[in-house]
């Protein structure tokens, strides 16, 4: 059984069929979902989903797009949130420069805060980080997330990165990107990576694997992750699933499932 760890149910590109989806995945293999917020409304709608759906848990959290209208009423209303007993994460956060909009230091000051919050809460943190390396090990170095756990979503940076994030106890998330035929930075860390610090993840509806590319993406591919890793490292399917979920189950705090 496979352990989507970070996924959008929410995204409105789930409208149509949100529920008829969700029922179909423990039979296409998928037992845990982590549903990730990535705004404060987002986070109460994963929140509503967990409660709806045993094997679906939350993240809450504001997404460094979100930074500038961040207010300091949005964060107690994540603590809030960050109570329920199915929210096991404060996420997705972090930086992104791609496109510099918001400025790097509001980005910086609301990533910061929500560190905060999950040293308060005393959960995990889930992290985005693009194009923004150097400052997010930065920060990650001077305000340790809660338990000094947390997972770099989607990781995109190189393997001399990676060893710092490693040696710090952070765990590296792989989605769809390995499959893609320009993999080259994320075929390098699924290869080396230590097994006991790798989850797998869809970013539904984003980050669609190949072969499927084009297609609104959901956390029944994340087994096409898995085959791929597999087959760079030249282990079994069944086994990179199983310590995947593990691996989820032991990071986020859940008991895993029944066999």
């Amino acid at each position: 059984m496979l352990f989507d760890s970070h996924a959008h149910l929410d995204d409105e590109q789930f409208d149509g069929d949100r529920d008829a989806l969700i029922r179909s995945l423990p039979a296409r293999g998928v037992s845990c979902v982590l549903n990730a917020g990535d705004s404060l409304v987002s986070s109460g709608r994963a929140v509503e989903l967990a409660e709806k759906y045993d094997f679906i848990y939350a993240a809450v959290g504001i997404h460094p797009h979100g930074a500038v209208r961040m207010q300091e009423e949005d964060l107690k209303a994540l603590a809030e949130l960050a109570k329920h007993p199915k929210v096991v994460a404060i996420g997705e956060i972090g930086l992104d420069y791609h496109y510099d909009n918001p400025p790097r230091d509001i980005q910086k000051k609301r990533f910061i805060d929500q560190l905060k919050l999950s040293s308060e809460e005393n959960l995990p943190v889930i992290i985005h980080d693009r194009e923004a390396h150097g400052d997010t090990l930065d920060i990650l170095k001077s305000h340790r997330p809660a338990r000094g756990k947390c997972v770099m979503h989607s990781y995109s940076g190189s393997w001399e990165m990676a060893k710092v994030l490693l040696d710090m106890g952070c765990f590296l998330s792989i989605g769809g990107p390995v499959t893609f035929k320009n993999a080259g930075k994320a075929v390098e860390i699924a290869e080396k990576i230590p097994l006991e610090s790798l989850l797998i993840e869809t970013d539904s509806p984003y980050l669609t694997p190949h072969p499927y590319r084009g297609h609104r993406n959901d956390p029944g591919m994340v087994r096409l992750v898995a085959e791929r890793i597999a087959q760079i490292r030249g282990m079994e399917y069944d086994e990179v699933a199983r310590i995947t979920l593990e691996n989820a189950c032991r990071f986020f705090g859940i008991r895993p499932p029944a066999e």
